[in-house]
């Protein structure tokens, strides 16, 4: 598909390319044609040339200086008078104008003239007065001209096929990036969807061949259904979130808040979880932080860190929250004990869908957390820093401009 298209915009990028190239080329052409004949026509309209009279009878010569033949009624040359056999005389009827006080180019056996002819009367009739120049340095000149033109012309088009073949594959680079990316993420959530749908689907079975049983019978598989649909609802939602924020439709609404009291809604809110896995969280700010940002998006960057360092924390961890401000940041952190993160995944646990193997093993996520967070820390102009050490920390650490946009 991209190949097809690549050459669809190679043809396009060529076809531009050479239609300008022809443009310049007939521009350069006929600006160079005017200002070499400039001085030959002015010279034919100033009608400078001398009648031929003083010469010998039978000498004419068209050189560079124009010449004056004099034509009669019978379209015969009748000045100068010419030897039968002259040049003139045996091309005469090649000779004759075929225009009248405009300039015109003749070719006669392969020498070029311009002239200018114009009709009279006399006393013996019409006559026309020819003024003519030859012009053969200067075709020749203009020759070699149109040839230069044409053969860089045709090594210009060439290079602008080439040229447009390559500007086309760089074109295309993220437009093939995003291609892929956009086919991984449909593969990606198709899978994540068809897990829990395949679970539901299995235990509702289950249930149907048992029509008569009761619910506290049934309790596992309903237990299991009612988890899997929970975590369906969640991977949808983040889909439906990541969606919306890469087509710009996510409104964020800024005003200012207290964070640190917001750190301690979120202790509060998972004090009893913890306590019930046997592990600690707390909070730590030292002074009130006035923070300018959508309140409910913090909510849930905080609510996904969280909720991954409680995952990540055994029995006995600790989970500390804690902001402080300097004066031009504001620092945002959640910090565990736990289980740590291996140093080559740390680049890749923003991506989509991805989960390191202590995490898929658990059959527990959808990889649309951390994604989600880094899109909130970039929509407040801020930062996300993550180090680890497996077995002993990890932490995340998010830096926001005290002085960020309202926007």
């Amino acid at each position: 598909m991209f190949q097809k298209t690549r050459l669809q915009l190679t043809l396009l990028n060529s076809i531009v390319f050479i239609v300008l190239i022809a443009i310049l080329s007939r521009t350069i052409y006929f600006y160079t044609e005017n200002q070499v004949y400039k001085e030959v026509n002015e010279s034919l309209e100033k009608r400078d040339g001398g009648m031929p009279g003083g010469r010998p009878q039978g000498e004419f010569l068209l050189g560079p200086g124009p010449s004056v033949i004099v034509w009669g009624p019978d379209d015969t040359i009748i000045e100068p008078r010419l030897r039968e056999d002259s040049f003139i005389k045996v091309n005469e009827s090649k000779f004759f104008p075929k225009r009248f006080d405009k300039i015109e180019e003749i070719s006669v056996n392969g020498y070029t003239y311009r002239a200018l002819s114009t009709q009279g009367y006399t006393d013996y009739g019409e006559v026309t007065v020819q003024f003519i120049r030859n012009v053969d340095t200067e075709k020749e000149m203009l020759n070699r001209l149109l040839l230069i033109l044409i053969v860089g012309g045709g090594i210009g088009s060439l290079v602008a096929v080439g040229a447009g073949y390559l500007l086309a594959g760089r074109a295309l680079i993220p437009v093939k990036k995003s291609w892929d990316q956009q086919q991984q993420f449909v593969s990606d959530a198709s899978h994540e969807i068809r897990t829990p749908l395949a679970v539901i689907q299995s235990r509702a079975d289950l249930l149907f061949q048992s029509p008569s049983s009761t619910i506290e019978e049934k309790a596992v598989d309903i237990s299991i259904i009612s988890k899997e649909v929970r975590r369906l609802n969640k991977l949808v939602n983040g889909l439906l979130t990541l969606t919306r924020t890469d087509s710009n439709q996510m409104e964020v609404k800024k005003a200012n808040f207290f964070l640190d009291d917001l750190l301690l809604e979120i202790v509060e809110q998972y004090t009893d979880i913890a306590s019930f896995e046997e592990k600690t969280i707390t909070s730590y700010a030292p002074t009130q932080v006035v923070f300018l940002g959508d309140k409910e998006r913090i909510h849930q960057l905080l609510v996904i860190l969280v909720d991954n360092a409680m995952k990540f924390t055994d029995e006995g961890g600790v989970i500390s929250i804690s902001c402080v401000k300097n004066s031009s940041s504001i620092i945002l952190s959640v910090e565990d004990n736990g289980k740590g993160i291996p140093q080559e995944e740390i680049p890749k646990i923003f991506n989509r869908f991805y989960q390191i193997e202590q995490s898929r093993s658990a059959n527990e996520g959808s990889g649309l957390g951390l994604s989600i967070a880094k899109w909130i820390v970039n929509t407040h102009q801020g930062t996300i820093k993550v180090t680890s050490e497996p077995n002993t920390s990890t932490r995340f650490e998010i830096t926001f401009p005290r002085n960020q946009k309202n926007k």
